[in-house]
């Protein structure tokens, strides 16, 4: 069933293009000047915290750089977009070309639902961060009822 379930995240990290960061990796994964961390609690029910990084060097041209994450099920077909903490623009709006001003590290919500607001089934999703459309990172998120 591991095995399985390991070839299903690959398989799906393959069809979203995104580098897999798996439950071996360091703490956090990191990728030209963002980095992402451990969603916590993970595996969740309803809700989980994705800690993410952004480093000096995306901010080097003096302009703000635009985040997009997207939680995927396991057809990677988009479920959901978390929504910002912290956010300077304010709390709760989508992490979808959301603008970011200042290096730092950040935190996105995802209360367990979809598009339509809906609780999803149990299972493993697969959440995607991508900074200024540079190669995305990836991490499996556990729902578990």
């Amino acid at each position: 069933m591991r095995r399985t379930l390991g070839v299903l995240s690959v398989l799906l990290c393959l069809l979203c293009g995104a580098e897999a960061v798996s439950a071996q990796d360091a703490r956090t994964s990191q990728a030209n000047g963002f980095q992402l961390g451990r969603s916590y609690p993970n595996p969740f029910n309803p809700e989980t915290t994705i800690p993410f990084t952004l480093g000096e060097e995306l901010f080097a041209d003096g302009r703000p750089v635009r985040v997009s994450m997207r939680i995927y099920n396991i057809l990677a077909q988009v479920v959901a977009h978390p929504v910002a903490l912290g956010h300077p623009n304010g709390e709760g709006i989508g992490v979808d070309a959301l603008e970011y001003y200042q290096p730092g590290e950040y935190e996105a919500f995802w209360d367990g639902t979809d598009q339509m607001g809906r609780q999803v089934a149990s299972g493993i999703y697969l959440m995607q961060i991508s900074v200024n459309g540079l190669k995305p990172l990836s991490q499996k998120l556990y729902v578990l009822k």
